[in-house]
């Protein structure tokens, strides 16, 4: 993403892809999720910033979606039906609590590889992580963010 003269707190439109991989234990079963939205990007203080919504359920209100992405980690924030904010640092083990309506679980969130490219118009973001809940080791996770700018030829 273009850092030049007075761009640094400019907002830009852009498209956000966000893939995870669920590595269940015992069954082998993965569960991919992807999306695909539109969202909006900015750099400030050696770190971006990217936010965008996304519908949970049928209800017509969105989550909001923060995420910061530093060469120390990511920061992953959600506002809405589902409440969290997730620390992923390399070599740490993070402590979050994710509440949606039907109740609160803690997670523990321990990030084992961090991977941040970062080229003209194009963020892309990649960690892999140990998932637990409730002090109770759940999977391996892989989560992908990839941000584009948005160029004519998306047409939303």
């Amino acid at each position: 993403m273009n850092r030049k003269g007075n761009e640094h707190n400019m907002e830009k439109q852009v498209l956000v892809h966000v893939s995870g991989l669920h590595m269940m234990e015992g069954d082998g079963q993965e569960e991919p999720v992807e999306i695909v939205v539109p969202g909006e990007h900015y750099f400030r203080n050696g770190s971006h910033y990217v936010r965008y919504e996304e519908m949970l359920d049928d209800s017509n209100k969105p989550t909001v979606n923060y995420i910061k992405i530093s060469p120390k980690g990511m920061e992953v924030r959600k506002k809405g039906l589902v409440n969290t904010h997730m620390v992923f640092e390399q070599g740490k083990k993070n402590v979050a609590f994710y509440t949606t309506p039907f109740g609160t679980l803690q997670m523990g969130i321990a990030a084992t590889n961090l991977e941040f490219k970062e080229k003209e118009g194009c963020l892309d973001m990649k960690v892999d992580y140990a998932l637990e809940m409730n002090e109770g080791y759940v999977a391996d996770c892989c989560l992908s963010i990839l941000v584009e700018e948005k160029n004519d030829h998306f047409a939303l």
